[in-house]
């Protein structure tokens, strides 16, 4: 088969396959392969490191970090270090938080249109100087935004949660000045 056929069929140049071949036939390398990256080298294990310590943050977070801590490299030699050792975060992570925010919103069918419809219950952990831990379990309303009275305990369990909408069920009554109606 004549060069300029076969190079047709697979879709290179012709003048590429010929520096190809005259490489190959000299005994040099193939002319592919890991190139040296001298400035990504030295960032690589930096890089790595920060990124083991933050792993929710992506190259340009880690960048900035290390641009703080005196460390000089330009934004895409973080990400090429951070691709290297498979540290990047996935392409579609934003789009991804976007589908999840997007599936929250359509829990409610109806969204709610005055207070007390909807309530959320959060569990936040706190690190004490001692090595101890405190657990704070917060309910807020959806629609006011109000912070009811949080519970504070060394523990996180279902005695707890049912504890803070106690709290809360006694706080909205008592704002309401009455028992709150179960028909809404």
């Amino acid at each position: 088969m004549p060069t300029t056929r076969f190079c047709a069929l697979i879709g290179i140049p012709r003048r590429s396959y010929t520096r190809w071949q005259a490489i190959a036939r000299a005994g040099g390398p193939a002319g592919k392969g890991p190139w040296p990256a001298p400035v990504v080298d030295p960032v690589e294990p930096v890089a790595a490191k920060y990124a083991a310590d933050w792993p929710a943050w992506g190259h340009r977070k880690i960048h900035a970090m290390m641009a703080v801590d005196g460390h000089t490299a330009s934004v895409s030699s973080v990400e090429r270090a951070l691709r290297r050792r498979g540290l990047l975060q996935p392409v579609d992570y934003h789009g991804e938080r976007r589908e999840l925010a997007k599936a929250r919103r359509a829990a409610f069918t109806e969204p709610p249109t005055s207070p007390n419809m909807v309530w959320q219950l959060d569990f936040s952990e706190y690190e004490t100087t001692s090595g101890g831990t405190w657990r704070l379990v917060g309910m807020c309303d959806y629609y006011s935004k109000y912070e009811f009275d949080w519970h504070i305990g060394p523990t996180c369990t279902g005695t707890d949660a049912v504890t803070t909408v106690q709290i809360a069920l006694d706080e909205a009554e008592r704002l309401a000045g009455g028992p709150l109606s179960s028909s809404s």
